[in-house]
């Protein structure tokens, strides 16, 4: 079963976003509210991978595809030791 980070919707400048993470099935409706606040929530987009379906006639049929490669972070990130 998958975790998915929330965080809450703050209402004004000074209020504190508070991230929190729940397992729950894809089925699941998202969280609408925090439970322990009450404050509503967001779900946050973070990791995983992405899947592409090649159409058919495209530069991928037959499963090669031609994907640019990432491009370095620059080292500024936790990638770099």
């Amino acid at each position: 079963m998958p975790v998915y980070q929330y965080e809450t919707i703050p209402s004004g400048p000074d209020e504190p976003v508070r991230r929190f993470e729940v397992k729950q099935s894809m089925n699941d409706t998202p969280l609408s509210r925090d439970s322990e606040t009450g404050r509503p929530v967001r779900r946050v987009i973070s990791g995983g991978f992405l899947m592409l379906k090649a159409e058919a006639g495209s530069a991928c049929e037959g499963g090669a595809c031609d994907v640019p490669a990432p491009q370095p972070c620059g080292g500024s990130c936790a990638c770099h030791p």
